[in-house]
């Protein structure tokens, strides 16, 4: 409220982290409520304590945090202690940080700051990691081990095949391997995306001869039937091809691979009443579509639809390398009961 003066315990206790403060002498001044439940104490019974008994936190190797960090020693210049894992008395893990306060530099230290706070986000990060190395081993273990099995095969028995059973190996290795070098194309520009990094080269080009080119690449490598509608007088869209390339691909072989019946890719211009000039691309299936309640999930790492596999990265790229050329991407009911993509390319100069 207004006017209202409130205390520093009341201030720490609203924190959505524990905090402990001592003075220049080493003594607790302030120990929020949560600081004092994570430590396992109560807040009358830490104040007055030295820093050293309250912090009761260790690493793996028994070393207590007071210890290891020193606050009120080494060099006058530091300022603080950075963000490091530690373990309550309980076992569970914490992130700690601390500020450490001089008058000046000629002075000794006159306050330290230390706040802590749960280390299951960090454990969530970790898994995650864990995820993504578990993910990328399986993708590049399956190509790997037919450019193995082939090349093997051609060592030992060369002179045994013939022609057109090394070149059917051979061909088989150029798969795989073009299927390599695609999925390690794909992890850099999610790194890429992630930080913000992601470096594109557009350029005017005609979206019905490269999604053209795609529909006929992705068709000589599966039965189902691909059709291509283009309609009417395009204009030409300012994107990077290489990008472009990527995203329409994933999109009709993920129709491909997850979806049943035929896919058919439609290529118009958007109309006159849209907010600018550009190319709107659909793609759809004849599968079980893509329910409403995870429309939302669809566009996030890891998130894999049925059961045919893949990396789960395919359609996070697509949102990303789309938004990224100023375009939008739209999830619907294809008529045929099946998924419907939608995207939009601008075909403006991008800002």
């Amino acid at each position: 409220m207004a006017g209202e003066i409130v205390s520093a315990q009341a201030l720490a206790d609203a924190l959505p982290e524990g905090v402990v403060v001592a003075d220049g002498q080493g003594t607790v001044v302030l120990v929020s409520r949560l600081a004092a439940r994570m430590l396992g104490g109560e807040v009358s019974e830490l104040v007055g304590r030295p820093l050293a008994d309250v912090l009761a936190l260790q690493d793996h190797d028994g070393t207590a945090w007071h210890a290891a960090n020193a606050p009120y020693g080494g060099l006058v210049t530091r300022t603080g202690v950075p963000e490091q894992s530690w373990l309550l008395p309980n076992g569970t893990e914490v992130l700690v940080t601390a500020r450490i306060e001089r008058p000046s530099l000629r002075e000794p230290v006159s306050r330290v700051s230390v706040t802590i706070r749960s280390g299951r986000g960090r454990a969530r990060l970790d898994r995650e990691r864990s995820d993504l190395v578990a993910t990328v081993a399986h993708e590049l273990r399956s190509p790997l081990t037919g450019v193995k099995g082939f090349v093997q095969a051609l060592l030992n028995r060369w002179d045994k095949l013939s022609d057109e059973q090394k070149k059917l190996m051979l061909t088989t290795v150029h798969a795989d391997s073009d299927r390599l070098s695609r999925l390690i194309a794909e992890l850099l520009d999610v790194a890429r995306i992630d930080t913000g990094r992601l470096q594109l080269h557009p350029r005017p080009s005609d979206a019905a001869v490269l999604v053209g080119r795609i529909a006929e690449s992705v068709a000589a490598g599966t039965a189902r039937e691909i059709d291509l509608d283009v309609v009417g007088d395009l204009p030409q869209v300012n994107v990077d091809p290489d990008k472009f390339t990527q995203v329409v691909t994933n999109l009709i072989e993920n129709a491909v691979r997850h979806g049943e019946g035929r896919v058919s890719v439609r290529l118009a211009a958007l109309p006159t009443t849209a907010e600018a000039p550009g190319v709107e691309l659909t793609v759809d299936d004849e599968g079980e579509g893509i329910p409403v309640e995870l429309r939302r999930r669809v566009f996030t790492k890891f998130w894999r639809g049925g059961v045919s596999g893949g990396s789960g990265l395919g359609l996070y790229l697509v949102n990303g390398l789309v938004r990224a050329h100023g375009g939008t991407v739209t999830i619907a009911d294809a008529p045929g009961g099946g998924a419907r993509i939608v995207l939009v390319w601008p075909a403006g100069s991008m800002l």
